[in-house]
């Protein structure tokens, strides 16, 4: 595979998730780690707009559009009567990373970090899932058979995913 390791953010709604990657890009990416994310998204997202030349062309039929600028490029690809693709198939798309940090997904087999907020008042999805090898909690668990991470302390959350996933970060200050 051309990706490096692959870690899952995964909990209920309203748990946290996106914060906590957000946080997390930001350690990591200052450690020197490169990272890349996926993000599971309900049924009609659209990145698209209506009446841009690139939306024209999907609605005409296009099964892939790539929009591009000198800041930045997109690719949209219409699934049409294919299913959605799984997570490899994704990663396959993906340029190289030390990491591709992947939010949702949560029926994917990938090792996961769950984010657990009892005031959600939703279970902890561990330990009836097997592939969460941590839970980053705002609340108590002190019967967990997994690291159990201060979900405020994105360092220390950090700290976790640069041994588990065997990242070796580069230097700071290195070219």
């Amino acid at each position: 595979m051309s990706h490096g390791a692959v870690l899952g953010i995964v909990g209920w709604s309203g748990s946290g998730k996106t914060s906590l990657v957000k946080r997390l890009l930001h350690e990591l990416v200052g450690r020197g780690v490169s990272v890349s994310t996926i993000k599971h998204a309900h049924a009609g997202f659209d990145i698209d707009t209506p009446g841009k030349d690139s939306h024209v062309h999907r609605e005409a039929g296009a099964r892939e559009v790539v929009v591009s600028s000198v800041n930045r490029f997109a690719l949209i690809h219409e699934n049409r009567d294919e299913p959605e693709p799984r997570i490899d198939g994704l990663l396959e798309r993906m340029a190289p990373v030390d990491l591709v940090l992947i939010e949702g997904f949560k029926s994917e087999p990938h090792d996961k970090l769950e984010v657990h907020r009892p005031a959600v008042g939703k279970p902890a999805l561990y330990p009836r899932d097997p592939d969460v090898i941590a839970l980053a909690t705002d609340g108590e668990a002190a019967d967990a058979e997994i690291p159990v991470l201060d979900l405020n302390d994105a360092a220390a959350i950090a700290d976790f995913i640069v041994a588990h996933c065997r990242l070796r970060p580069a230097a700071r200050g290195a070219a």
